[in-house]
C-alpha cells in the first residue's frame, strides 16, 4: 500500500521496471522520501539479485529534471499551463490537421519505455485504434522486430517467441547477444552470471559468437569473433552441416515441420567452406559447433540484438530458430520453450493471417509489420510534401532525434512539424521539438504488472506491484493520458467524463470478444455480470484483473476460486511462482497450415540477396557496431548520476592492429565519418574486438540546445546514430541496421 506520511520507515516490495529482467525490489521509503533499495531476497525468479538500474529508481523518482507539469511552447519558450489548456490544445490542433488532411496524417512514436509499465501495453493500443493512422513507428524496428516477425512467420504469432529455458540446458551457443550487459533481451532472467556460471558448473558449455570480446563473452568457455552482418552466413554454414553429416534429428516434432527440404535446398550454396572467409570463423570451427550442438541432448541457439539489428536480421532470426528446430531443441527442457503467462487469453482455434505488408511507407514503399512501418522511413515521412505527409506528430516515451538512423535528419524533419505532442518525464533531444509536453508518473507513483516481459520469462511467474507513493492530485497517470487523446481524435463526440465512457467501452469489448470464445473460462457469460464482478477497479488494473481472472491460473470469475486475480497477488506481494516452462507447441501454433513453417517463400527468397552480399562483400572496409553498458542500456538513464559515475564509457573501441595503421593511440580524438555524418571521439585501443571493427555505445549525444537534462549534458558523449544510415535496413523487416555500419577513420590532427 502507499506509504503513509509520516516519520516510520515503511517496505515496500515491487518489480523493476527498468529492463526485461523485472527484479524484485525492496524499498525503504520514510514519509515522501525512498530511503534505501536492495534487492528482494524473496523474490522467486530474482532472489535478492540487483544491478545498478534497480537502485537509480531512487534517483529517477526525485530528479529535479523531470517534467512534472503540462508545458506548451511559444518559439523557443516554454510556460507551465492547466491539464485542462494542454487537452484542448491538442483537441483543436489535431481535430483540424486530421480534417484537412486525414487520419494518416498523424504520426505516432512509442519508444522503448512504453512497455515498461502497465499503461502503456493495455491503452496505447485503444488510442491507435481510435486514431486509425497507418503512421505508427516504434522502437521495435529498431531492435527486435526481425525476431516477432520470423515468430509470425514460422509459429503464426509473434508474441510466442521461444525462450532459452537457460537453467536446464546444457550447451549455449551465443550469437550477437551479452546478457551481463542488457540483462537478457527477449529473455526474463535475472542475475545471468550467476545462471551462466551454474550452466558450467553442472558440465554444460557456453559457447560465444560476436565481433566484441564482451563481458558475456569473457565469461565463455569459447569465443569467435565474427565479422559483422555476416552471422546469415555463419548460420547457414551450421545448417548445412546438419543435412551434409545426417545429424538432424527433430524427434516429436517431425510431423509439425513444413519445409525441411527446402531449407536444406537453400543451404547448398553456404557450406562452411565457402562461407568461412567472409565471415572470419574457419570452417572446421562451423562445422564442429555444429555437431556438438547436434550431440547436446539439451541444447540452445539464441541471438539478439546483434543478429536483429543488421542488414539480414529476419533471415539471422529464422535460421537461428530453424537450427533449434533441427535439432530437436524446440519445445522441449533445456532447448527453447514457450512461457505460458498469467494474462495469456485462450486462443479460438483460428489460424491468423500473416499481418505483414497489408500496406507500405508512402515514399520508400517499405512493407508494413505487425501494424507499424520502420522507423528508418519517419524523417521522410515527417518532411516529403504530398498527400499522406505526417503534420502532427506524437512521441510517447521515445527519443528517436537520438536512437535512430540519421537522427540529424529526423531532428530536422521535427523543427519543421506543424504540430507535435509528446508524452514524457523528460525535456530531451526528441521532446523539445514538441508544442505541447505532457509529463506521466514516476514509477514509484503507479502500480506495477511486467505484462510484456512475463512472457519472456524462463519461469512462469506473476508479480503486482502497488505504487510506492500515491499520485500527486495535481499529476495525471499515463493511461488517463492515452484516453484523453484517444478522445482528442475520436470521429464520435463523447457525452460525460470521456475517460470513464472509454475505459468502460473497451473493458466490454475485451468482454464481448472473451465470451464468444468458445475455448474461454467464460464462454457464454453475461457481459453485464462480468462488468459487475470488475466495478472495485478502474484503469489498468481492472483490465489487468480481468486478463488474470480469464488467464490459465485464472479464478474464472468464480469458477476457480483458488486462482489468480489481483487481489490474490496483493497477498503475495513478492510474487507467485506457477512453474516451470512446459512443451506446448501444439497449443500455441497458428499458421495456416498448423505447422512450424520451415521455409516459408519471403525467407526462402530473402537468401538470394545474401548470395548478393557475397559476390559484393569488401573485406577491407572499416564496420562500425553498437555496444551496451549495464548502466546505460537506453539515452534517458544518462541523467542520472549513479548511472553515469565513473569513467567515461563513450569511446572509440579500436583494435591494436587498425589503431597501428590509422596510427592512433589510446586518448587520440578520431574523427569516424560515414555517409550519413561524423562525430569526434576518444580512441580506446583493445585486442577485445575484432580487426577491422570499431565500436561505439548507443544512447550518447547530449550536446544540443533546448534540452533540460543537467547530469546527461555534463557527460554528453557522441551520438553514434549521427553515423547509421536509414537508407539501409533489413529489407524483409524494415529493422534499422545498426551495426555493420561502413565507417571512414581519421585521427584529429
Amino acid at each position: 500500500m502507499p506509504t503513509a506520511k509520516n516519520n516510520s520507515v515503511n517496505i515496500h516490495y515491487r518489480t523493476c521496471p527498468l529492463c526485461e529482467a523485472t527484479c524484485g525490489l525492496e524499498i525503504h521509503t520514510q514519509g515522501e522520501e525512498v530511503v534505501h533499495i536492495k534487492g528482494d531476497k524473496l523474490d522467486p525468479l530474482s532472489r535478492g539479485y540487483l544491478c545498478p538500474k534497480g537502485y537509480s529508481l531512487k534517483e529517477l523518482h526525485s530528479d529535479p529534471d523531470r517534467i512534472s507539469k503540462p508545458m506548451m511552447r511559444h518559439g523557443q519558450e516554454w510556460k507551465e499551463v492547466s491539464w485542462e489548456k494542454a487537452f484542448a490544445e491538442i483537441s483543436n490542433r489535431l481535430r483540424s490537421i486530421i480534417k484537412k488532411h486525414g487520419r494518416d496524417s498523424v504520426g505516432v512514436y512509442l519508444g522503448n519505455p512504453s512497455v515498461h509499465n502497465l499503461s502503456g501495453p493495455l491503452y496505447t493500443p485503444i488510442f491507435l485504434r481510435t486514431l486509425g493512422s497507418k503512421n505508427i513507428f516504434s522502437a521495435s524496428t529498431l531492435d527486435q522486430i526481425p525476431k516477432q516477425l520470423s515468430s509470425e512467420i514460422m509459429f503464426g504469432n509473434e508474441a510466442n517467441l521461444p525462450i532459452p529455458d537457460i537453467d536446464h540446458t546444457d550447451y549455449l551457443l551465443m550469437i550477437g547477444a551479452n546478457p551481463l550487459a542488457s540483462n537478457g533481451s527477449l529473455i526474463t532472467a535475472p542475475n545471468m552470471r550467476r545462471r551462466l556460471k551454474a550452466l558450467q558448473k553442472r558440465g554444460g558449455k557456453l559457447i560465444v559468437i560476436d565481433p566484441v570480446r564482451t563481458v558475456t563473452a569473457k565469461q565463455a568457455d569459447e569465443h569467435y569473433f565474427i565479422r559483422p552482418g555476416t552471422d546469415a552466413l555463419f548460420l547457414f554454414g551450421m545448417i548445412f552441416t546438419l543435412f551434409d553429416e545426417d545429424l538432424v534429428n527433430t524427434g516429436k516434432l517431425t510431423d509439425l515441420i513444413n519445409g525441411a527440404d527446402d531449407l536444406k535446398m537453400a543451404s547448398q550454396d553456404f557450406s562452411p567452406e565457402a562461407v568461412s572467409s567472409f565471415c572470419g570463423i574457419p570452417s572446421e570451427t562451423i562445422r564442429q559447433l555444429a555437431r556438438d550442438l547436434a550431440a547436446s541432448s539439451k541444447a540452445i541457439v539464441y541471438g539478439r540484438m546483434g543478429t536483429c539489428t543488421q542488414a539480414f536480421g529476419t533471415m539471422n532470426s529464422w535460421l537461428i530458430d530453424a537450427i533449434n528446430v533441427l535439432t530437436g531443441n524446440l519445445d522441449r527442457e533445456g532447448g527453447v520453450m514457450f512461457p505460458n503467462p498469467a494474462t495469456r487469453r485462450a486462443l479460438s482455434g483460428k489460424a491468423r493471417k500473416l499481418r505483414y505488408d497489408r500496406y507500405k511507407s508512402r515514399i520508400r514503399n517499405l512493407p508494413e509489420v505487425l501494424n507499424e512501418l520502420p522507423a528508418s522511413c519517419l524523417a521522410e515521412e515527417l518532411e516529403t510534401p504530398g498527400p499522406g505527409q505526417i503534420k502532427a506528430f506524437i512521441s510517447i516515451a521515445g527519443n528517436p532525434a537520438l536512437s535512430a538512423p540519421n537522427s540529424s535528419r529526423i531532428q530536422h524533419a521535427l523543427e519543421k512539424t506543424e504540430f507535435m505532442v509528446s508524452i514524457d518525464c523528460y525535456l530531451n533531444e526528441t521532446t523539445r521539438h514538441a508544442h505541447v509536453l505532457l509529463p506521466i508518473p514516476t514509477p514509484l507513483e503507479r502500480s506495477h504488472y511486467d505484462l510484456i516481459f512475463s512472457g519472456f520469462a524462463i519461469r512462469n511467474i506473476a508479480h503486482f506491484s502497488s505504487q510506492v507513493f500515491d499520485l500527486p492530485a495535481e499529476k495525471k497517470d499515463e493511461w488517463e493520458i492515452l484516453l484523453h487523446l484517444a478522445a482528442a481524435v475520436s470521429e464520435q463526440t463523447i457525452d460525460g467524463d470521456p475517460i470513464k465512457v472509454l475505459d468502460d467501452m473497451s473493458l466490454q469489448q475485451l468482454i464481448k470478444h472473451e465470451i464468444r470464445n468458445p475455448n474461454s473460462p467464460i464462454f457464454e457469460e453475461g457481459c453485464s455480470k462480468i462488468m459487475g464482478m470488475l466495478i472495485d477497479r478502474r484503469g489498468p488494473e481492472r483490465l489487468l484483473d480481468f486478463y488474470l481472472r480469464v488467464g490459465p491460473y485464472g479464478e474464472h470469475f468464480g469458477k476457480n476460486p483458488d486462482g489468480l486475480s489481483i487481489s490474490k497477488l496483493q497477498a503475495h506481494p513478492h510474487g507467485i511462482d506457477l512453474g516451470a516452462l512446459q512443451p506446448r507447441i501444439q497449443e500455441i501454433l497458428q499458421t495456416l497450415s498448423g505447422k512450424i513453417e520451415l521455409a516459408a517463400p519471403l525467407l526462402i527468397e530473402d537468401t538470394e540477396r545474401l548470395r548478393k552480399m557475397m559476390k559484393e562483400s569488401k573485406p577491407d572496409t572499416l564496420l562500425l557496431v553498437g555496444r551496451r553498458d549495464l548502466r546505460s542500456n537506453n539515452s534517458w538513464m544518462h541523467n542520472l548520476p549513479v548511472l553515469v559515475k565513473g569513467e567515461n564509457r563513450c569511446t572509440l573501441w579500436v583494435h591494436s592492429v587498425d589503431a597501428g595503421r590509422l596510427e592512433l593511440l589510446k586518448g587520440d580524438k578520431a574523427i569516424v565519418k560515414s555517409r550519413t555524418g561524423k562525430v569526434e571521439v576518444l580512441v580506446q585501443v583493445t585486442e577485445d574486438i575484432m580487426p577491422g571493427t570499431v565500436s561505439l555505445p548507443h544512447g550518447w549525444g547530449h550536446s544540443l540546445t533546448g534540452t533540460r537534462l543537467q547530469t546527461a549534458s555534463k557527460h554528453a558523449g557522441v551520438n553514434v546514430n549521427l553515423l547509421t544510415d536509414e537508407q539501409v535496413i533489413d529489407e524483409i523487416s524494415g529493422n534499422a541496421v545498426l551495426n555493420g555500419v561502413p565507417v571512414i577513420i581519421e585521427k584529429k590532427r
